[in-house]
């Protein structure tokens, strides 16, 4: 398991500034996190053998009689996965069965009425008494029944009552191991899942408990987003791990970060605080992603004195409206923000959160990563800048200055959201094959889409090969792109040269400080948008040191 520390200080620095704060918040209100039944888990996990392919991975899994997968119940992804493994193992032909903690067994009556079709989900969740017993979050778990169901699978509840007393959770262990093995002999060709909480799935709990009831059938655990596991893979040499092998009987995967996780905690023990008056703070999990990214690039908030930026960065913190209906938002968007209702509503409906620079404002639906992180970014470069609109002198300026915000705005959230999947230029090549019905949906048509790429693809090689041309060649001129092109193009560069800037720093080829400038540069004069565009091209270009390119700030 060789992982390189300088990898891994690069990619976490600014997610474990982040972590701090919200672990701060979750210790004062949750108790229990120091109980040996809870340590035991986390003891138990502290290293890995090798990285796991998925082909490889998908290849162990549906190869097993049980797998215990571990969820962190306020955490979408975790029950998302689940969703995919359920959906992927049913698509192999063998039966699919699938048993949740969520539902007390004693309940087993009303989920057979809904699989059956006779009640809805509302009834469902009503009957079983979710958020009064369970209390997290029904979305994500609804989907998760919706789609086990839609693939074919049997769905069965696996605990018992009491839940929150600490001292009945072992007798909780045996309750769910016995009815695991009912289902085993109920169902002998089926591959049984079990989506239980992950503290449950430390080798002396439920695994030891099955293993001596089943002791002929294979069982594997498929834990989660382990943090220990996931802080070591972050140093190895591939941008993204998706799984890694613990043992021969254990395999962590890795569908969201520490940050997302305890950050989607927070937001639940809101949500129980706030259980009656239904209204969700989002603003903290917000202020802690701009803070975070302030401190990643040695921001100090309260200093004051910056030649560019307000006297106070603190003072100038986004407001954050959380909108929690449809009329609400409405309302919202119909008094303060007209002109632009319809694009704010398309990227929440996208995204969950949309920064609106002019208004300094963030409007948040729902706390999604990296989205989040995303907007976070935004009002952080704006805020670098001094909180002005830069001037644009002609359609150049405006062009290139657009796609220096999606960098940096890309750049920002994969800084705090490492889990983001990295744009490479080869990404444009494939675009080429794109069915027409994808590429009707960017709103060309296919000889003007195939123009815009031919465009890009000759952009990036004077990027790259400038010393070459005599003279910039005349095809790049942003003139030769309609409105929807130019669009396109400045999402499609900006998350291009936001993944570039983004391997340089990894690598060591881009410090933290040249990242710092491009941040707080100023793009008030004729060109210097475009200046600063292939500036940062060039150092962000393979096997460039940041040394040889003066980035003055």
């Amino acid at each position: 398991m060789p992982t390189n520390p300088l990898l891994r200080f690069r990619r976490s620095a600014a997610q474990l500034h982040a972590l701090a704060e919200v672990e701060r918040t979750i210790r004062a209100t949750d108790t229990k996190c120091r109980r040996k039944y809870l340590r035991d888990f986390s003891e138990a996990f502290q290293s890995y053998r090798r990285v796991l392919k998925i082909r490889d991975l998908e290849q162990r899994l549906s190869s097993c009689d049980i797998l215990l997968v571990g969820d962190y119940h306020a955490l979408p992804a975790s029950q998302h996965f689940t969703a995919e493994l359920i959906e992927k193992l049913a698509a192999t032909g063998k039966p699919v069965v699938l048993g949740v903690e969520a539902i007390v067994a004693r309940d087993q009556h009303i989920l057979d009425e809904w699989q059956r079709r006779e009640i809805d989900s509302d009834e469902l969740r009503s009957r079983i008494r979710f958020e009064l017993d369970w209390g997290y979050d029904w979305q994500p778990f609804r989907e998760l029944l919706e789609r086990a169901r839609a693939a074919g699978a049997q769905i069965y509840g696996l605990d018992c009552t009491p839940r929150q007393d600490m001292r009945s959770i072992r007798a909780r262990d045996r309750h769910a191991a016995v009815k695991i093995a009912e289902l085993r002999r109920e169902h002998p060709d089926a591959i049984t899942v079990v989506l239980f909480g992950e503290s449950h799935l430390a080798p002396n709990h439920l695994p030891k408990i099955l293993g001596e009831l089943r002791p002929s059938d294979e069982v594997r655990t498929v834990l989660q987003n382990v943090d220990s596991l996931y802080w070591l893979s972050a140093g190895e040499p591939d941008d993204l791990v998706e799984a890694v092998e613990v043992n021969e009987d254990v395999i962590c995967v890795f569908s969201a970060t520490p940050l997302e996780k305890y950050e989607h905690y927070r937001l639940c023990i809101e949500r129980w605080k706030l259980f009656h008056s239904g209204r969700l703070d989002l603003a903290p999990s917000f202020y802690n992603l701009i803070s975070s990214l302030f401190q990643f690039l040695n921001v100090n908030p309260y200093a004051t004195g910056s030649a560019c930026s307000p006297e106070f960065l603190v003072d100038c913190f986004p407001e954050v409206w959380n909108v929690s209906s449809d009329e609400q938002l409405d309302r919202l968007l119909g008094r303060r923000l007209s002109t632009r209702a319809p694009k704010v509503r398309k990227i929440l409906s996208q995204q969950g959160s949309c920064f609106v620079a002019d208004r300094n404002v963030i409007v948040a639906r729902d706390f999604r990563m990296p989205w989040a992180a995303e907007q976070a970014a935004r009002f952080v470069h704006q805020a670098c800048r001094g909180l002005r609109k830069n001037a644009v002198h002609n359609g150049a300026d405006e062009f290139y200055n657009k796609v220096i915000e999606v960098a940096l705005a890309f750049l920002g959230s994969k800084i705090l959201c490492p889990s983001r999947k990295l744009y490479e230029e080869v990404d444009f090549f494939t675009g080429y094959s794109k069915p027409d019905h994808e590429i009707a949906q960017l709103g060309l048509t296919r000889r003007d889409f195939h123009r815009l790429l031919d465009w890009i693809v000759i952009h990036k090689d004077y990027e790259r090969n400038c010393s070459h041309y005599n003279f910039p060649p005349k095809k790049i001129d942003v003139s030769h792109l309609d409105a929807t092109q130019s669009q396109i193009a400045v999402t499609l560069m900006g998350h291009l040269l936001g993944s570039e800037l983004y391997v340089a720093y990894v690598q060591g080829n881009v410090s933290k400080r040249t990242i710092k400038n491009l941040f707080f540069r100023q793009t008030d004069k004729p060109g210097a948008s475009r200046t600063l565009y292939f500036r940062a091209s060039q150092i962000s270009a393979p096997n460039t040191k940041t040394s040889k390119l003066r980035m003055v700030s």
